[in-house]
């Protein structure tokens, strides 16, 4: 039974994980940590940032939530009643966010496969999370060398 999950913020120029956490899972640890992530990465920032995420992360709340703090929300919308309306989607960088956001599978992909992390033999959640932290930092780590020559 699934009862952790990790979550990332990730870099959209270089694709690199600049923040990662692991939360008991239940129906909106997603939210709650993007938005800790958030406010943790630029707290009380004044320059706009955007965040891609996918149709889960639709709802009026969270919109909300990131509009408060200054974050335009590049969120995949719901075929019906999206928080997203057209002032957001109406910029090329809302396509373009949506094209990038895909690439955060391939960390977690990653994590899961040679990072060992898709059956922890870890218990408590502390240490699972340092696990999961240290296996972003190593997936950073893998990706400098082709970063570095591109």
């Amino acid at each position: 039974m699934l009862c952790f999950i990790g979550h990332a913020l990730m870099e959209n120029r270089s694709g690199l994980i600049v923040q990662g956490d692991l939360t008991q899972a239940d129906g909106h640890a997603e939210r709650r940590a993007a938005v800790d992530m958030v406010h943790r990465h630029s707290p009380g920032s004044t320059r706009r940032l955007t965040l891609g995420a996918d149709k889960g992360f639709d709802a009026a709340s969270f919109v909300a939530d990131l509009r408060q703090a200054c974050v335009t929300p590049h969120v995949a919308r719901k075929a019906r009643h999206s928080a997203i309306d057209g002032r957001t989607t109406r910029h090329d960088g809302y396509e373009l966010s949506l094209k990038h956001r895909k690439r955060i599978e391939e960390a977690f992909g990653w994590a899961k496969t040679v990072g060992r992390m898709a059956q922890t033999v870890y218990r408590g959640i502390e240490k699972v999370r340092s696990r999961f932290i240290l296996t972003t930092a190593a997936n950073n780590l893998a990706r400098l060398p082709r970063l570095l020559t591109a």
